[in-house]
């Protein structure tokens, strides 16, 4: 890949996630407030593995807004391009967990600050001086935010860079799941590489099986020169031309919750990319990537929250070879 500023740059939602930390003396429960939003918890995890991360987004000008922009920095993520509203609150989740770490999630975002970007207020030059652009479908949302997803891929596409896409379906913040699957769609057609969840390659095709799924996307769009399928507990499935890999999950227990854990993955596969090139990948590189991102999220999933729960290399090396 040619030389550029950044190794990844990623656009979207940055957001408070309210996660559940048991009760009060009153029988109240307790929340505690984790930074979160799935694109900055990819570039949370590539910086971990010693990528160079940028962020392009919006929060309010809030005592969250704020939170979340010292804790992204601190994180070392360049987040010079992240526009702070004086108007908008910013997007506040509240998530539910399950016995087993899986969740339900209740929005606050009608509207929130990271749905009111517009195509004005892009860094054009950052999107331009990166490796890898990576989105998701939160930011196909509305209107103006989704102009201003769109120029943002047009721009990272001018400038060479890979599109890495995950559609990260979240159900309650679609006007209908039809222009959910609309706007899916269309970030799967500009995509090199995707990561999508088990539900959501059922959501766009239908298909429980994996490997016809994933075969209906790849004939769908021949864009798609890597695409990885992740299965929950079960594992995660690899393409790439006419290869296909499966590594199974680590099973280890103490899984808290799974917040964070497909972004996890998502920025191992990113970082792999980066490594080694999309050119000439062979089985064994599959299923070596499967198993060191699986591992990283494995981790994640027996932590609370995303952005400060990212594994360190060594611990992600000492699990996946202990």
């Amino acid at each position: 890949m040619e030389k550029k500023q950044y190794d990844v740059v990623a656009l979207g939602e940055l957001l408070i996630d309210f996660t559940e930390n048991g009760q009060s003396e009153q029988g109240n429960p307790l929340l505690e407030a984790n930074p979160g939003g799935a694109p900055c918890n990819v570039l949370a995890m590539l910086k971990k593995l010693g990528d160079r991360c940028a962020f392009v987004g919006k929060v309010g000008d809030d005592m969250f807004g704020r939170q979340l922009r010292d804790v992204v920095r601190s994180a070392g993520v360049d987040v010079s391009h992240l526009v702070m509203d004086a108007k908008a609150h910013t997007t506040l989740a509240f998530v539910h967990t399950y016995p087993g770490g899986d969740r339900d999630f209740s929005f606050y975002r009608n509207p929130g600050a990271d749905m009111l970007l517009t195509e004005d207020e892009l860094p054009v030059e950052m999107l331009s001086d990166c490796r890898i652009f990576h989105f998701g479908s939160l930011s196909l949302t509305h209107d103006g935010v989704r102009a201003a997803t769109r120029s943002a891929v047009a721009a990272a596409k001018k400038g060479g860079a890979l599109i890495s896409f995950d559609p990260n379906l979240r159900p309650p913040l679609w006007a209908d799941l039809e222009q959910a699957r609309e706007q899916i769609a269309w970030g799967l057609a500009q995509c090199d590489i995707l990561k999508i969840a088990d539900n959501e390659l059922e959501f766009m095709t239908g298909e429980t099986d994996f490997v016809k799924g994933a075969a209906i996307l790849r004939e769908a769009y021949p864009n798609l020169r890597l695409c990885n399928v992740t299965a929950g507990p079960d594992g995660s499935y690899s393409f790439y031309k006419g290869l296909r890999a499966f590594e199974p999950a680590q099973k280890r227990g103490g899984v808290i919750e799974t917040t964070g854990a497909g972004d996890t993955f998502c920025a191992c596969v990113l970082h792999f990319v980066l490594t080694h090139e999309l050119n000439g990948l062979t089985e064994e590189d599959l299923h070596a990537m499967l198993r060191f991102a699986n591992t990283a999220a494995y981790i994640v999933t027996t932590r609370k929250g995303a952005i400060r729960s990212m594994p360190e290399r060594d611990d992600i090396e000492a699990l996946l070879h202990g």
